[in-house]
């Protein structure tokens, strides 16, 4: 701490602070009260709680004050913004720090990504803390750009802006005992290894613990919850723009166990950022479905605090960060001022804070090879075939068994029965991978959609009602070197490029907020009534997500963790 002298002067009153917050209801979320406090802060740190004289002196005439809001696993990517935009979309909701995991980043351009990660997010009104990727790739049922060691991971570890190791999707791995994944829980000694472990339960779950996990963010039910609870893990409460299970989980929360969860929004597009909210989001919702004021804001800032480490930050004590946010209507909760440092950065909704200067990109991530005959699907398996279906607002899927329509000898979309063709080709090294599947839920009438964003390896995955729309959006991500369109009748009907690592948009929030927005207007123009279809459509690749995906290595059953055959056997 810089000046340490001269602050403990100011903090036993012998010299003013530089700013006073006065007349605040300060929203204490370590003595768990609201009380009447003037705040004085110097060097954008709190300097003491009490009556001080100040330089300066804001008076808040009663609004509450209370510590910025974090983020507990969010994957930066997903908003498709770079660092300094998403600054922008969040800050004016009062988050001050988000812990992020850059898989895909890592997925796509192996250590070259987490490293562009960390140059990117340096100095801005949000403080990043990088949780090191775990699983790149995610299973060895998909084609990533890149492949990380426990070695790899021992190589980051030790700097000051990460926070540990990032979700063990490979939970089988971990809990029979893989040498490779108890190789990178040890990498993470002495620092948080977070957990991605959607329905395990019973003595696997047992195993899983033991191995050194200490979080989840797949809970979707409060039984699943309650048992990994109960052993220990930090549960953490996911409301993104698809994975929505705040409402579901919060039935589990009481005041003996409240401080073991956090907020998390894991994949939330620009938009949704920007109109629905972040964490405050998620506080405003806690607090609507009965959870109280106080025990939301302390699961929106100290519990992810303590949990990840993050020192002094997520509270208003002496030490801490002077990170703070003002409202006037504890129910409502509608962020009025954001602080970062002391220092104004938002305010009634308008971005304050600095822009840096751009950091470069990486390099260029499409190389595909594929012929349009790939695509192709030989009607001579047999009577039924396996489809995907889409479960509305959730990341996993079920499996639906059907009879395929036959046209010409080969299998095709049928939208009669909302079953579409749906297609992954490999991206990053050219291999000729590609897998073809079919799914419903979409509901498109005609057209086709595709993306780059394809979680978790981004190879290119495309959903359509024919071959030759299909083939038209593979030609245009190609064209853009990244990116998300829609298609129909061989037109472009919206696009928006995202030409660093096929994942995030180079251009400002609000065009990029516009062109998502065309994207889903595109979309329902197409029959689709899903609200989120292009965040839907990148995750019917997720092969560690239960129960049926799509890969460039073919269809996979995502609960065996093995290839399927798309037919059925008689």
């Amino acid at each position: 701490m810089r000046n340490i002298q001269q602050k403990l002067s100011i903090a036993r009153g012998e010299q003013p602070a530089e700013l006073l917050f006065k007349n605040a209801r300060l929203v204490n979320v370590l003595s768990g009260e609201i009380h009447p406090a003037n705040v004085a802060v110097d060097d954008g740190r709190v300097i003491g709680i009490g009556d001080y004289r100040a330089r300066r002196v804001i008076d808040l005439c009663g609004s509450y004050l209370a510590p910025s809001l974090i983020d507990g696993h969010f994957h930066v990517e997903s908003s498709m913004l770079t660092a300094p935009e998403f600054a922008r979309a969040v800050v004016p909701h009062g988050t001050g720090a988000a812990v992020i995991d850059p898989h895909e980043y890592a997925n796509v351009l192996g250590l070259d990504g987490i490293r562009y990660v960390l140059e990117s997010t340096k100095n801005l009104a949000v403080d990043f803390f990088i949780m090191l990727p775990s699983c790149v790739p995610a299973t060895p049922l998909e084609t990533a750009g890149a492949r990380l060691t426990a070695d790899d991971l021992k190589l980051m570890i030790a700097d000051e802006r990460v926070a540990g190791v990032a979700e063990l999707m490979n939970f089988p791995g971990v809990f029979l005992g893989a040498k490779s994944e108890l190789a990178k829980i040890d990498a993470g000694k002495g620092k948080c290894v977070d957990g991605h472990a959607p329905g395990l339960r019973g003595k696997n779950l047992n195993a899983y613990v033991l191995a050194g996990v200490r979080s989840d963010h797949e809970s979707t039910e409060v039984a699943e919850a309650r048992e990994k609870l109960r052993l220990g893990m930090h549960i953490l409460l996911r409301e993104g723009s698809t994975e929505r299970n705040l409402a579901h989980l919060l039935p589990l929360i009481n005041s003996y166990n409240a401080q073991n969860c956090s907020f998390a929004t894991d994949d939330k597009l620009a938009g949704d950022l920007v109109n629905e909210g972040h964490i405050d989001h998620c506080v405003r919702k806690a607090i609507r479905l009965g959870l109280p004021p106080i025990t939301a804001l302390q699961i929106a800032t100290i519990n992810t605090a303590r949990h990840y480490r993050l020192q002094n930050l997520g509270a208003i004590a002496p030490r801490f960060w002077a990170d703070f946010i003002v409202f006037d209507d504890l129910k409502k909760f509608s962020v009025r001022q954001v602080y970062k440092k002391g220092v104004l950065v938002a305010e009634n909704g308008r971005f304050l804070g600095r822009t840096p200067a751009k950091t470069g990109s990486p390099r260029g991530t499409m190389n595909l090879r594929y012929q349009p005959g790939d695509f192709s699907v030989k009607a001579v398996g047999g009577k039924k075939i396996k489809v995907i279906e889409i479960v509305p607002q959730q990341i996993v899927t079920k499996t639906a068994i059907v009879t395929p329509k036959v046209e010409d000898g080969e299998i095709v979309a049928d939208t009669a029965r909302d079953i579409l063709k749906l297609v992954v080709v490999e991206r990053h090294r050219a291999t000729g991978n590609v897998g073809v599947g079919f799914v419903r839920g979409f509901k498109l009438k005609r057209g086709a959609l595709g993306s780059t964003v394809a979680h978790d390896a981004h190879n290119v995955v495309v959903a359509g009602t024919n071959d030759a729309d299909m083939l038209c959006a593979i030609q245009q991500l190609e064209r853009m070197q990244g990116g998300q369109v829609a298609v129909a009748n061989g037109k472009i009907k919206a696009e928006l490029p995202l030409p660093i690592a096929g994942l995030v948009s180079d251009r400002p929030l609000k065009e990029v907020m516009k062109r998502i927005d065309d994207l889903n207007t595109a979309a329902r123009s197409l029959g689709c009534d899903l609200d989120a279809p292009f965040m839907t459509l990148s995750f019917l690749s997720l092969s560690p997500i239960p129960s049926l995906k799509l890969t460039d290595q073919g269809l996979i059953d995502a609960v065996k963790m093995q290839r399927t055959e798309l037919w059925v056997a008689p």
